[in-house]
């Protein structure tokens, strides 16, 4: 069969844009977005689409260019995963919680051309591009209004090309125009910019600040479009969902959802901002079948004085950080499906998931809460996924017990780190592997579970601590909202668990350490307790360990505990 070779008919290249194209033929007159008083259908958002990616393409937007994205869940913000790479641009969300200075040193790092940037996080925008020295070339700033098809407030006629130089360097940041200008002025028959290669990158996706040096992640079109398609089998998502936002857009671009809504025929309930109160409303409102977010958007459900048992389910996927089994028991009795799936910024989505066996249904309760709890089994278009033994590179028994880091292959993977072959090489080694930087086991069953990160596991007096087990104990008492465990550096046992806690009810450090001891091994229980009012977290809901850890060290010193 040596004569059969790939031809330009069957050799196109893959691009999760084309279900754009489809999902206006298909669910052309289904809707497509919700905000507030504002109902687009999926005619609609493509036609807008092909104009804004029109309109970069007249700005001297190209190929491989950056356009950045600072904005909350909003129509343009859903809009543009789909028109900045239509341009033949390269898309990078930025954090919204981030400050300037680091917004800066992203926008400078990938040279970005243009910022699209929301009305309420616009002088945030502008701190961080004045921050370019002289000489150096700006991005453009394009506003983002609160209301879909505001008229701009810029006198200017024309918007001139981004090779004019007088409005990138003028001392004062301004905005060239606003998104819906932007909109207006393009070409509904816009023929978009097709990859030249599957390969070609389609987003720079900045790691999301549980360390403290993010690096810029890029991922191909094939890979997008590979694990969006991965991610829709796998959730078991039909056709014509409706879809809840919680998840923040910028966090790996919705865990690539943006890009699977318009695959389905999806209707996007796009929120500003929101609280528990905020997700009761809109789910009973618009009737919601699907939502996302991490383990805290479960923990807000769960701990809301207002929440009401759901009259039809509600089916979530959680992810970012092991889920504790007691608030998915919370979660559930209102009526919320939950699903656990494993992902990072390397990989653009959801790879591996806790794939539910209809046996686990007769289990009781509690023991269904602890098997969701776990991660689970590779996905489908995910190669392989092992725990490997720190030492022997070799893979580890699976008895649930034996630790090593998870390890990746897959078509989902990354490129690599934007300008940083050195960090690729050391994530993504010759021997085929991505190395996760993940702590985990595999029980006999087959099923992943993450015990930590590896730098968050805590050797006290020689035993191997996980800080995730002990949270999961800290979560299942009724007063605890959320906890963290961090070592915390001691002169008798090296380390010893130290744990940062807010409540929902009244507890002393006595009463926390005491709840532990009954229920974990001595050495695993919490030496410290520091109460706070809320535990500091990145924008996608992850807890800062990194500052817990930086507080943990300047606690005023442990008592001798040698005789412990």
């Amino acid at each position: 069969m040596n004569h059969l070779k790939p031809t330009s008919a069957n050799s196109c290249p893959l691009t999760p844009l084309t279900f754009l194209d489809r999902a206006a033929t298909v669910y052309g007159d289904c809707t497509s977005i919700v905000y507030n008083n504002t109902t687009f259908k999926w005619t609609h958002t493509h036609r807008r689409c092909l104009q804004a990616a029109s309109s970069l393409a007249a700005l001297g937007i190209g190929r491989g260019d950056v356009v950045s994205v600072l904005a909350f869940n909003v129509p343009a913000m859903y809009e543009l995963q789909f028109a900045v790479p239509m341009s033949g641009a390269v898309l990078n969300n930025l954090n919204t919680r981030l400050d300037a200075r680091t917004i800066f040193i992203m926008l400078r790092h990938s040279e970005s051309k243009m910022v699209f940037v929301d009305i309420h996080l616009q002088v945030l925008a502008q701190e961080a591009v004045a921050r370019f020295p002289p000489g150096i070339r700006r991005p453009v700033l394009v506003l983002i209004t609160d209301v879909v098809g505001a008229k701009g407030r810029f006198t200017e006629s024309a918007s001139p090309p981004l090779n004019t130089e007088s409005r990138m360097n003028d001392h004062d940041v301004e905005f060239l125009m606003t998104y819906e200008d932007l909109v207006k002025k393009g070409d509904t028959n816009f023929e978009w910019i097709r990859p030249l290669n599957e390969w070609d990158p389609i987003t720079l996706n900045y790691t999301s600040g549980t360390t403290s040096s993010p690096k810029g992640v890029v991922h191909s079109h094939r890979a997008i479009f590979i694990v969006t398609v991965d991610s829709l089998i796998d959730w078991s998502v039909p056709k014509n969902p409706v879809y809840l936002w919680t998840l923040p857009m910028f966090h790996s671009n919705g865990w690539s959802f943006t890009w699977g809504m318009a695959a389905v025929g999806g209707t996007n309930i796009c929120l500003h901002k929101f609280n528990a109160g905020d997700i009761f409303s809109a789910v009973v409102r618009h009737n919601v079948t699907h939502m996302c977010g991490a383990p805290v958007v479960l923990n807000m459900i769960a701990n809301s004085p207002n929440a009401k048992p759901l009259k039809n389910p509600v089916n979530f996927l959680t992810g970012g950080a092991p889920p504790p089994s007691a608030v998915v028991l919370r979660t559930e009795s209102l009526g919320f499906t939950v699903s656990h799936g494993y992902g990072m910024t390397e990989v653009a989505g959801v790879v591996v998931s806790c794939a539910w066996k209809e046996k686990w249904n007769r289990l009781p309760v509690m023991d269904r809460a602890g098997l969701k709890a776990r991660q689970g089994v590779r996905t489908l278009a995910l190669t392989e996924v092992n725990v490997l033994d720190h030492e022997s590179g070799l893979v580890v028994k699976h008895d649930g017990l034996t630790q090593g880091e998870i390890v990746l292959k897959g078509a989902c993977l990354m490129l690599g780190y934007l300008k940083d072959p050195r960090a690729t090489a050391t994530c993504m080694k010759e021997d085929g592997w991505l190395y996760t930087g993940d702590v985990g086991v595999i029980h006999p069953d087959g099923y992943l579970e993450i015990k930590d990160r590896s730098k968050d596991v805590i050797i006290t007096g020689g035993e191997n601590v996980s800080s995730v087990e002990v949270e999961s104990v800290l979560y299942s008492n009724p007063v605890v909202h959320e906890a963290a465990v961090v070592a915390r550096q001691d002169k008798f046992w090296g380390e010893t668990p130290c744990a940062f806690v807010s409540l929902i009810g009244k507890a002393n450090s006595e009463d926390i350490i005491k709840f532990c001891r009954e229920r974990l091994p001595h050495y695993m229980v919490p030496k410290t307790v520091v109460f706070m009012e809320e535990l500091p977290k990145t924008a996608t809901g992850k807890i800062k360990k990194f500052w817990l850890r930086d507080m943990a060290k300047n606690l005023s010193p442990p008592k001798d505990r040698s005789r412990i």
